[in-house]
């Protein structure tokens, strides 16, 4: 995590930076599928928790030779005129690191009702009378809507920017770029 690329969305008058956000974040998953990378890392330095929103920069966080892999590929294609690419750049000599991850939260009461239908066998009715629609809860977190290309259904991937450290806990990163402990350097 010595090295990181930085990703503006440039204003679009057709499409709102959350929407352009999450066709590039799309577009770096199926890359980091391809890759099997699990060595960068992402960030949104412009996070706006009390939004939330994302902002407008994807940051890319890993080795000279990982982010230049990635940037081989033609994993932009289609947003490319969408975005400023900035250069792979050294990480500033004092930062601060912060794990940036997926939160999930059982929160479709028709999928849980669905569930304890199934395993209970109940009705129905019985179901609802267990699980009301107050029972669904939401996050008050940034999230990026995708579609699952295995089963073309949409989702929204809450994430979480964790508290700052110190010192850098290593750690792998999901195909999102994503890391349950790992941290990235925060600046």
């Amino acid at each position: 995590m010595d090295h990181y690329l930085d990703i503006r969305l440039r204003p679009d008058p057709e499409f709102s930076a959350a929407q352009l956000m999450n066709a590039l974040c799309a577009k770096l998953h199926r890359a980091l599928v391809l890759l099997q990378n699990e060595v960068i890392g992402i960030s949104f330095p412009a996070v706006q928790p009390q939004c939330p929103a994302l902002g407008d920069c994807l940051r890319l966080h890993g080795s000279v030779a990982a982010l230049r892999d990635l940037l081989a590929q033609p994993w932009l294609s289609g947003v490319r005129d969408h975005v400023q690419l900035g250069e792979v750049t050294a990480v500033p000599a004092s930062v601060q690191y912060r794990s940036v991850s997926r939160v999930q939260v059982k929160s479709n009461v028709e999928r849980l009702r669905r569930r304890l239908i199934h395993r209970h066998n109940l009705t129905a009715d019985e179901a609802a009378q267990r699980i009301p629609d107050a029972a669904e809860r939401s996050l008050d977190l940034p999230f990026i809507s995708l579609r699952s290309q295995s089963t073309a259904q949409s989702f929204r991937l809450f994430i979480q920017h964790g508290p700052l450290q110190a010192s850098p806990e290593p750690g792998v990163f999901n195909t999102y770029g994503l890391g349950s402990g790992a941290t990235i350097p925060w600046f």
